[in-house]
């Protein structure tokens, strides 16, 4: 199965053999960054606009109920797979591809009598172009169109956050920016001093910095010491 992972839950520096595994990760729209600047950045176009919809049913009969549910999380499936934009997933910190093979193992009782409901993910692909306002209708226009079953309602009242596919695929420019910065910086002091630079081994990480804009880095330290030095 594809993969994605909600970056609210791993914020923290991954061993880069895990962050390697990781397709897609979803970026919280409250995802700024809140320390000191990093050094050095880049900023990117987020590959996807992502958000969570409740999709709900409140037929009485619990056998009609369910499988109006199971119609509509069907139709979704197939409306996503024709929109040519649109894929869909399920899950929390962890999200899957939502397939057919997933349709009842989303369904859930819920709090209300009478009352079914099933989480879905949608996401949307970004162009260099796009515009937030763009992506987000998109996904409107999606839900509206999608046929709902008997009582089957489509509830979009979460947040929209930003996607970004393998992050590590951006280290090796990454390194160079630090690498030329560091070179600048080393000048500035002349020929008695050296460089070190401390913690390329961490995984890239991200946040976000304009509507559909992720500023990518990775946490490291430049150490300028007199040549020779330990």
């Amino acid at each position: 199965m594809r993969k994605f992972m909600f970056a609210a839950a791993v914020a923290a520096c991954w061993p880069l053999a895990a962050a390697a595994q990781i397709e897609t990760v979803v970026v919280s729209a409250e995802r700024n960054y809140g320390g000191d600047a990093p050094g050095v950045t880049l900023v990117e176009r987020a590959d996807h606009l992502v958000t969570k919809v409740k999709v709900t049913c409140d037929t009485r009969d619990p056998v009609r109920r369910k499988e109006e549910l199971r119609q509509t999380l069907r139709d979704m499936i197939v409306q996503a797979r024709n929109s040519g934009s649109i894929s869909l997933g399920i899950g929390d910190e962890v999200l899957y591809e939502f397939t057919e093979e997933s349709v009842d193992k989303t369904i859930v009782a819920d709090a209300r009598a009478d009352t079914s409901d099933a989480s879905v993910v949608i996401r949307t692909e970004l162009s260099k172009t796009d515009t937030y306002e763009a992506a987000t209708k998109r996904i409107l226009e999606f839900i509206l169109h999608t046929p709902k079953s008997g009582r089957t309602e489509i509830l979009n009242n979460e947040p929209y956050n930003l996607g970004l596919m393998k992050p590590e695929r951006y280290r090796a420019e990454l390194v160079g920016k630090i690498a030329d910065d560091s070179k600048h910086t080393a000048a500035l002091f002349g020929a008695g001093y050296q460089v070190r630079i401390e913690g390329l081994q961490h995984a890239v990480q991200w946040f976000q910095s304009g509507k559909l804009d992720l500023s990518l880095y990775i946490p490291y330290s430049l150490v300028i010491s007199p040549s020779g030095a330990p």
